[in-house]
């Protein structure tokens, strides 16, 4: 079929299922999968990264060791969660430099559509939102222009102040709201046609 690049991700339980179970023949952790997915062809595989931990990790330490792990397993780099703080992100890309991760951690930006509901997702997933970014957006959830202003302006500053730390590849979320991001990205200088940052 063509394809040749994959986000390998374990998944989450359903919501109120209780902890994650594979199911019979399934894989128990993201390395497994990669594993079973090098054994299937030649992908380039992206899997997850965590620079404020996952949920679900006892601690930061075991959540390294298993980055570690999915790319000794033969996945090619780690797209972080979503983070708002950057010196976070640089925090954990040393870190994984101290660790022998030589593959390389490219940190996702999360444009924000509504500020709620980036709240929510963040305590899903363990994302702190730090108070200068909830004063940027109090007073404007009926305002959806000014909003996108503020989320433009927030994921431009964060490209480049990375960018001045070395890193030339961002994966940002849309979440199925492109319109955001190719107005972010153009304002960063990547237009049509050209190879995405």
């Amino acid at each position: 079929m063509g394809v040749r690049h994959l986000v390998a991700l374990r998944g989450d339980a359903p919501k109120g299922s209780g902890p994650y179970v594979p199911k019979s023949g399934g894989y128990a952790y993201a390395a497994n999968l990669v594993e079973g997915l090098r054994k299937v062809g030649d992908f380039d595989i992206s899997v997850a990264a965590y620079p404020e931990v996952h949920p679900e990790a006892p601690d930061a330490d075991f959540d390294l060791d298993n980055l570690k792990r999915k790319l000794d397993a033969g996945a090619s780099r780690a797209i972080t969660q979503f983070f708002f703080d950057s010196d976070t992100f640089l925090r954990f890309r040393d870190r994984c430099g101290a660790i022998g991760i030589e593959s390389a951690i490219v940190p996702g930006i999360l444009p924000i559509t509504r500020f709620p509901q980036l709240e929510r997702f963040a305590s899903m997933c363990g994302a702190s939102v730090p108070d200068w970014l909830r004063d940027r957006f109090d007073g404007l959830d009926d305002d959806a222009e000014t909003r996108q202003l503020i989320a433009a302006s927030v994921a431009i500053e964060q490209v480049r102040r990375l960018q001045s730390e070395g890193i030339e590849d961002f994966h940002f979320y849309t979440l199925n709201r492109s319109e955001l991001t190719y107005a972010i990205c153009h304002a960063l200088g990547v237009r049509a046609g050209q190879a995405a940052a």
